[in-house]
């Protein structure tokens, strides 16, 4: 059973998923930010720059935001094969032209946002994706039958010109999905429709994307959840109405603790300070270091303090990468890591000990709510994924 803790506090909020009084995940989050990822503006183009293929688009935000010709060109299918299109950045949008786009990385102290016409609106059981016609299903529905089910019933379901992604809560539903469908089509419809004066040459909000509480729990509905506790009135009545609009969500008991800090008072705290530690002990005696850069992830794993019970050295490091690996697959999960992530592994001399690392990342993997694509191990034998962020917090 997972339970729920919210903590508000002036402008923050934290957000604490427990299972058995350990934290899994954990999100935080300032009102006061410029969190764009997700919003979807007309915005015009400043500049284009032909060496790169891309340009310069204005959102209206500090910098000008940064889009690529091929988050331009028509979304393909990248299952299947497609001759390729010929084109320049110029021959798809000019200097001043307005275009519809959608935040997909916010911006740094260095970069401005990065910004794509492919438009992706998350609902509960589907991304719709429209102007596109590609419908996939997300990999951790593995039953082929249910996959083609589901493919054919959204099919039917979606307006023509519309795509989707369908999501893992999809399986096993049917009314719920077209009742889905309907929804989130309206909020597009509703986008498309506001009203845009030609004359005027200025970037527009057309829609703001949900906080991280609604991201949570439109997410998290369907799972076994116990209880939510939050420190605020406020809080409070806004997640009971949320859950009110879903009949089936109505026995969620929502308590309410008027303490300072929920998550000390609930030996959460710790935990959560713990998680912020660059470096990580194992059971074993061994240790990962954790270090965030600007363009990955990087992963080391140490032996540490064991020397291992006998004298079999591959034995000793297949032990630490073992417990390795499985501290891993949380960590990424709590610390919500995304992007490319470089794990630096003890050199191991077998093949079959790498695969079994690699078999063992997938089956850990399997617990997080993200996309996580485990790419194996290089050449020099540093394993490689790659994981979505869930939410837009990060830097």
């Amino acid at each position: 059973m997972t339970e729920i803790f919210i903590q508000k506090s002036n402008d923050k909020r934290e957000i604490a998923l427990v299972e058995e009084d350990k934290l899994i995940e954990y999100y935080e989050e300032n009102e006061n930010s410029n969190r764009n990822e997700g919003n979807i503006y007309i915005g015009i183009v400043r500049d284009i720059i032909k060496g790169m293929e891309a340009a310069f688009v204005d959102i209206g935000t500090n910098k000008n935001s940064f889009i690529h010709l091929k988050d331009i060109l028509p979304k393909v299918d990248e299952t299947k094969t497609h001759e390729k299109q010929k084109l320049e950045i110029t021959d798809v949008i000019k200097p001043k032209q307005k275009i519809l786009v959608q935040v997909k990385k916010d911006s740094n102290s260095k970069k401005g946002a990065r910004v794509s016409t492919h438009i992706n609106l998350p609902s509960k059981y589907i991304v719709l994706m429209p102007n596109t016609d590609i419908i996939t299903v997300s990999q951790k529905i593995e039953d082929k039958k249910e996959q083609q089910r589901l493919i054919k019933l959204v099919k039917n379901n979606l307006s023509e010109g519309n795509g989707a992604i369908i999501r893992t809560l999809a399986e096993g539903k049917e009314q719920e999905i077209i009742d889905d469908i309907k929804k989130i089509e309206k909020v597009w419809r509703n986008i498309t429709q506001t009203s845009i004066d030609p004359e005027e040459n200025k970037a527009k909000l057309l829609y703001k994307s949900k906080d991280i509480l609604e991201k949570i729990l439109m997410d998290l509905m369907d799972e076994n959840i116990s209880r939510i506790v939050v420190n605020s009135q406020a809080e409070k009545s806004r997640i009971e109405k949320m859950l009110n609009e879903n009949k089936e969500y109505k026995n969620i008991k929502v308590e309410l603790k008027k303490q300072k800090d929920i998550l000390e008072i609930y030996d959460l705290r710790k935990q959560v300070e713990k998680s912020e530690n660059r470096k990580v002990w194992l059971k074993c005696g061994g240790f990962i270091t954790i270090d965030n850069t600007e363009a990955l992830t990087a992963i080391d794993v140490n032996t540490g303090k064991f020397t291992g019970t006998n004298n079999d050295l591959q034995q000793t490091i297949l032990k630490v990468n073992e417990e390795a690996t499985i501290e891993i697959a949380k960590q990424l999960r709590l610390r919500d890591i995304g992007g490319i992530i470089i794990v630096d592994y003890i050199d191991m001399a077998k093949e079959q000990d790498k695969q079994n690392i690699l078999d063992l990342m997938k089956k850990e993997l399997k617990n997080d709510r993200s996309k996580t694509q485990v790419e194996g191990f290089t050449k020099l034998d540093l394993m490689e994924l790659t994981r979505k962020h869930i939410c837009s917090y990060k830097e």
